[in-house]
């Protein structure tokens, strides 16, 4: 059974000024999937084991590598970016 979307699009009605076509942007940019976090970078799931807690882990601005630290202890947890990588979007460090 095909599962509903959890979104309705509204485009049967005509944009009369800007913030209409900012609002409308803004729906199809979460109807893609596109995440709200603050920064608007990727960002990859991290299960620190040294600790037993998870974070989300920033690309960082140079757009080479995913850089972060463990919550509780600080240790440094790092993914590089390349053309051979994998698709994955959760990782544990050890």
């Amino acid at each position: 059974m095909p599962q509903e979307p959890d979104y309705i699009l509204d485009v049967s009605r005509l944009r009369a000024s800007a913030s209409d076509d900012a609002e409308a942007a803004n729906l199809a940019r979460k109807a893609s999937g596109a995440t709200d976090d603050p920064a608007g970078r990727p960002w990859i799931g991290v299960r620190f084991d040294c600790c037993g807690v998870y974070q989300r882990v920033y690309r960082n601005p140079e757009g080479t590598a995913y850089v972060g630290r463990c919550p509780r202890c600080g240790r440094e947890a790092r993914a590089r970016v390349g053309p051979s990588g994998v698709s994955a979007r959760f990782f544990v460090a050890d």
